[in-house]
């Protein structure tokens, strides 16, 4: 197979990245692996979208620190590639990264992955179901069933009416990931919630939410391919984050730690409520964020974390995505690409 990788840049990628674990497997595999960054597409004269990309140049490597060594080195060898050629282009830019500083940049994937599918690439995750999800309002397009009771607003008075309803809520900005402007606000929290209010108002519209007492105990990162919950010779890819001290945030780089998930019905239960849109919208790789008996969050924007799941489960889950890749190329040549993106994206 020939792969594109598209990311934020090249330059900040890092080792533990599940996208640098995913283009190790896949050379160590013998397909041929290109990266790119959104600043380096182009739609040419000639209605062929290429990129300015680089590939490693050696085909095999024993670790993924290695292996982005010689892509972020001199080593690499670079090629303004057809894009349009290539079998299969993973979208693994996440949006909210260029929010503040290259606001252009958020929907490059999107826009330039939609005429990639155009020419008969496969592109993962589907470009449409991708702009749908281009904030947190995608995730109240889920069953009530799934989610926080939410309100998203500027409003503070709205918002201050909903704590004091509540009780305890967490506010956070519609755009935005990593913890970035997340606060809990309790009863005591009230006379500075201006304060707070103020701090998310600056990144656009407020999502107030319910506080899920389950996550004083941590969230568990569970991921899904092709609709359903990963899983690589028998163990699911997934893990759990735990928080450290009072910090409302679990996030790994937030100070949150780690340990291993257990996967119960309840998990497997919440999957398969949310399977229906995601298979719907094309979403090929996703990573769903439990607390309790309910999602905190649905990740499609580059999901990560293999890395953290390998760990506790020994499994390198990125053979398991390149097997189901390479299903998906098959099936573009038995069936001569009568299937749609979106649906060929999660057969």
């Amino acid at each position: 197979m020939r792969i594109g990788l598209l990311v934020n840049d090249i330059a900040t990628e890092k080792a533990g990245y599940t996208t640098i674990r995913l283009a190790t497997t896949a050379t160590n595999k013998g397909h041929e692996v290109w990266m790119m960054g959104v600043d380096s597409l182009a739609l040419d004269p000639d209605q062929k979208v290429r990129a300015n990309a680089v590939t490693a140049p050696r085909s095999n490597y024993k670790a993924p620190k290695a292996y982005l060594a010689d892509i972020q080195g001199a080593k690499s060898r670079s090629e303004r590639i057809t894009v349009d050629d290539l079998d299969i282009l993973m979208l693994r830019n996440d949006p909210a990264d260029d929010q503040q500083r290259r606001p252009w940049a958020q929907t490059v994937g999107i826009n330039f992955g939609r005429m990639a599918v155009r020419a008969g690439v496969i592109v993962l995750n589907d470009p449409n179901g991708l702009a749908k999800a281009m904030n947190k309002m995608y995730f109240q397009h889920f069953p009530e069933e799934v989610r926080p009771r939410t309100l998203i607003t500027r409003d503070r008075q709205e918002i201050r009416a909903f704590a004091r309803e509540e009780g305890t809520i967490v506010i956070k900005p519609v755009q935005g990931s990593g913890g970035t402007n997340v606060f809990m606000v309790r009863p005591e929290d009230m006379p500075n919630l201006n304060q707070m209010v103020d701090a998310v108002l600056r990144d656009g519209y407020i999502v107030a939410q319910e506080y899920l007492k389950a996550a004083e105990q941590g969230d568990t990162r569970l991921f899904m391919m092709n609709g359903s919950p990963m899983r690589h010779k028998g163990r699911y890819a997934a893990f759990r984050r735990i928080r450290t001290g009072g910090d409302l945030r679990s996030n790994i780089h937030a100070g949150g730690t780690l340990e291993k998930a257990e996967i119960d019905s309840k998990a497997l239960e919440l999957a398969e409520m949310v399977r229906p849109k995601l298979v719907g919208d094309g979403m090929f790789l996703v990573g769903l964020d439990i607390v309790g008996d309910k999602l905190m969050e649905i990740n499609v924007f580059s999901p990560g974390g293999f890395g953290s799941a390998q760990k506790f489960e020994n499994v390198n889950f990125s053979v398991a995505v390149l097997k189901a890749l390479e299903k998906k190329v098959d099936y573009m040549r038995y069936y001569r690409r009568n299937f749609d993106n979106n649906e060929l994206a999660t057969l």
